[in-house]
């Protein structure tokens, strides 16, 4: 249980709903990372699609005083944060790019990927007119290993069909003309993964693209490396770098995002009402359709803390504890349902509850479906006074303004 929470709970803290970063984890887990850097002689980037709070930049830039060597995006407006707050060097990625799009994105990228040979054919000679006032970005392609390592579909970029990655077929149709240009490979299979899946990936991508290697300068290892969890292998993961970076020589580039953030964030909640369906049910002011989506996509099941005599207190499975309840949230959806839990005391009106480990996704994916208000933000720390800092509310203006 972390200081955070523990002051989340405590009823001094802000109103709910309320995303709060725990700035002392994201320390740790920078410290971690950039370990891994250090031993590995690999770049880490942040990538943006699971943790962009930009307030919280200067804990995890080189920039200022972090490791990181920059960030990866999905969208221009991604790069763009990246570009401005975060600093370093700035990857773009996107299943497809718009020409407007490839003509912003040159005057401030460092690293463009391209999903297909025909984008790259498309955009090459707007890549090449950039480069002359700006010969330092790189182009490489997104390629697919034809590798699954056991991800749930929706999170699974090489499962069957998928729109992600150049196939090993389509990529030796390839003339000497498609390459001049690209100094790069880029993949990515794995999700919440520990070091033995990538040892498993690099095989069939080593196996499928390995004669395209010497011609580049560097790879990159996509995300979906869980490495500051505890049980993930950081020593075979400093292994197949320096092994790769030897054999090869090319820069290997990894892009993290849960990793970075990962148990760095709560949600506070609070409960409306308790009412009596078929079990006990709590409704909360948040919302798993809104504020924490990927309990409804992937799916899966949050941890929970609340407070009771003896202090904070982690709720149990259904039938576990004394207690037992559906946490729902208060949207017009009928499947906005987080989960089923026990506790050691029924829950009342009133009573808070903590989310863990809501600094990744749900802060980014969250939504004003039904006009439900945003969550408020705000950032622990507790190297500073006060160590509670409430860095931006929402209301009616953020629904009604990004509608028309």
């Amino acid at each position: 249980m972390s200081a955070c929470a523990d002051f989340l709970l405590g009823g001094s803290g802000p109103d709910s709903p309320c995303f709060a970063i725990d700035a002392d984890r994201l320390r740790e887990n920078e410290r971690i990372l950039a370990g891994i850097a250090s031993s590995s002689g690999a770049k880490i980037l942040l990538a943006l699609k699971a943790y962009a709070c930009w307030p919280t930049f200067p804990l995890l830039s080189a920039r200022y005083e972090g490791c990181l060597a920059g960030t990866c995006a999905s969208s221009v407006h991604e790069a763009r944060l990246g570009h401005e707050e975060f600093g370093g060097e700035t990857h773009a990625f996107a299943a497809a790019w718009t020409e407007a799009e490839i003509r912003e994105l040159a005057g401030f990228a460092d690293h463009l990927v391209f999903n297909s040979l025909a984008q790259w054919r498309r955009f090459r000679p707007l890549i090449r007119e950039a480069q002359k006032t700006r010969p330092e970005i790189r182009c490489g392609l997104r390629v697919n290993p034809e590798h699954s390592e056991g991800a749930a579909a929706i999170y699974n970029p090489c499962s069957p069909g998928s729109r992600l990655g150049i196939r090993q077929r389509e990529l030796e149709q390839a003339t000497a003309e498609d390459w001049e240009g690209i100094s790069g490979l880029h993949f990515h299979t794995l999700c919440e993964q520990n070091a033995d899946a990538l040892a498993h990936t690099l095989e069939a991508f080593e196996a499928r693209f390995g004669k395209y290697i010497p011609r580049l300068e560097w790879l990159n290892w996509g995300g979906g490396h869980h490495i500051t969890r505890r049980d993930y292998r950081r020593e075979l993961l400093i292994d197949l770098i320096r092994d790769w970076r030897a054999r090869y020589g090319c820069e290997i580039y990894l892009e993290p995002g849960e990793a970075v953030a990962l148990d760095a964030g709560w949600l506070l909640a609070t409960v409306l009402d308790v009412v009596e369906a078929d079990m006990p049910v709590a409704i909360l002011d948040v919302s798993a359709a809104c504020h924490m989506p990927d309990v409804l996509e992937m799916p899966y099941r949050p941890e929970v803390w609340t407070m009771e005599a003896g202090g904070p207190e982690k709720a149990g499975m259904a039938g576990e504890k004394a207690w037992t309840c559906r946490l729902a949230g208060k949207s017009c959806l009928a499947g906005d349902v987080i989960g089923e839990y026990s506790f050691a005391n029924r829950l009342h009106s009133g009573q808070r509850l903590a989310f863990a480990d809501m600094a990744i996704y749900s802060m980014v994916k969250a939504t004003t479906f039904n006009g439900l208000n945003l969550p408020s933000i705000g950032i622990w720390d507790s190297e500073t006074k006060p160590h509670f800092r409430l860095l931006r509310e929402f209301g009616y203006g953020d629904f009604i303004n990004r509608l028309a």
